[in-house]
């Protein structure tokens, strides 16, 4: 694979799931700890999701055509989703198996080789997640990052195991400490998954852009018509890395098209040069025209009222 794109940085974390994936059944063989086991079984599902990672950005890549106008962008907010149902149904197996290591516990052996094994696997993922971190934030993709936290999350609960697990190196009696921390694991990787499923709602679901992100919007429209420019029916929404924003302009009614436009250019090449892959529509309307104002019902950032009658002809 040639050239920097988010496909490289997906196939890293398949490349380092398939890695750590060995190294914790390896340990978990090694040594039948229930807690390694559910660090391991975690594993199989990063790299589930680093394969639906792959292909969802694949597929987010390809250009807008005719039956999808708006882009491929959303089909990240699936792979998401998925990855966090498989998040929350390898918690509950990693519980299940706890549960039972409870009743029916068992000693535990070569804790010392199998531990470093663990430890070995967190600074791959550790490793490979900064990596990821800085490649989302460069290409702007929910999923990379969603990916790389997810590593992360993998790396914390593997450092806690190892850190419970030494513990009973040193009092083997204490053998019942390893299914506890199964089942703290377990509770954790369901928050995780939770959270991605409720991101990935919140995408699907068209929800606004970010605060501070609205703000330049409208600091951009303010910088080219000055501090009392008029506007309302300010809109915005995100799918993958794509921004999507409208909002209606309000000019003087005896304003050129020519003007307008131009207007409208400058407006929409300053919201681009500050927001990375902005796709921008302005409604222009005449500013002494009542009716220009039904967008204010939508939302966002609405003008004063100008109570004067337009023209019906």
């Amino acid at each position: 694979m040639t050239g920097d794109s988010p496909k490289r940085y997906a196939v890293y974390s398949i490349l380092a799931s398939l890695l750590t994936l060995g190294l914790k059944f390896g340990a978990w063989a090694m040594t039948d700890s229930v807690g390694l086991l559910s660090d391991a079984t975690e594993s199989v599902v990063n790299l589930t999701a680093g394969v639906l990672a792959l292909i969802s950005i694949i597929i987010a890549m390809r250009p807008a055509d005719q039956h999808h106008a708006y882009g491929h962008g959303k089909v990240e907010y699936f792979s998401s989703g998925t990855e966090g149902v498989l998040i929350i149904v390898a918690a509950f197996g990693i519980a299940y198996a706890s549960i039972n290591r409870f009743f029916s516990p068992q000693p535990l052996s070569n804790l010392g080789l199998g531990l470093i094994l663990a430890l070995l696997s967190s600074v791959v993922n550790f490793v490979t997640a900064k990596v990821m971190l800085n490649a989302a934030k460069r290409f702007d993709s929910i999923t990379l990052e969603a990916d790389a936290k997810h590593l992360l999350t993998d790396v914390w609960t593997s450092v806690g195991l190892v850190a419970g697990l030494a513990i009973i190196v040193l009092v083997p009696e204490w053998s019942l400490l390893d299914p506890i921390i199964a089942v703290a694991m377990a509770v954790n990787i369901v928050f995780t998954g939770l959270g991605l499923l409720k991101r990935s709602v919140s995408g699907l679901m068209d929800d606004a852009l970010p605060e501070e992100e609205v703000k330049i919007v409208a600091r951009s429209i303010r910088r080219h018509q000055g501090e009392n420019a008029s506007f309302h029916g300010l809109r915005t929404r995100k799918a993958g890395q794509t921004r999507f924003i409208d909002f209606h302009l309000l000019v003087p009614g005896t304003t050129s098209v020519q003007t307008s436009h131009d207007l409208c250019e400058a407006i929409e090449h300053d919201i681009k040069c500050t927001l990375d892959n902005a796709k921008v529509t302005i409604h222009v309307e005449p500013l002494e025209c009542s009716k220009s104002y039904d967008g204010m019902k939508v939302g966002g950032v609405c003008a004063a009222y100008i109570d004067t009658e337009c023209d019906d002809q």
